[in-house]
């Protein structure tokens, strides 16, 4: 059961993380930011990152094998890492109409191969 809330928190620590990063882009992009200085904008994101950390951390806890969970510290990461990235590409899709090309597919085919790679014996 670690494994699922560890899997469930990474992906919505994931998406305040993309917004944190990426969300003042769009503000920008709609004019709401436009007059904002630079720390406001980097106070902006550091108040929605918090949220990320709310999430990330008892997700690397719970799903730590030296306190119960079901991963090392290895394939945690490399499950971190797809995970952000597929989080990534789907709200980089919907808020900047970005599309997905074959290699970016390709890409992330590969990071697959990576996590099984990483669970391997």
């Amino acid at each position: 059961m670690n494994g699922l809330y560890t899997i469930l928190l990474l992906l919505l620590s994931n998406v305040f993380m993309t917004l944190a990063w990426y969300g003042h882009l769009k503000l920008q992009e709609t004019g709401v930011s436009n007059s904002w200085p630079l720390l406001g904008v980097i106070l902006f994101s550091w108040g929605i990152a918090f949220f990320e950390y709310c999430c990330q951390v008892p997700a690397n806890r719970l799903g730590f094998v030296e306190n119960g969970g079901p991963f090392n510290l290895v394939q945690l990461k490399v499950v971190q890492e797809c995970i952000s990235l597929a989080v990534f590409a789907v709200i980089a899709n919907i808020m900047f109409q970005n599309h997905l090309h074959w290699n970016h597919i390709l890409a992330f085919i590969l990071i697959i191969c990576a996590v099984y790679l990483v669970f391997m014996k």
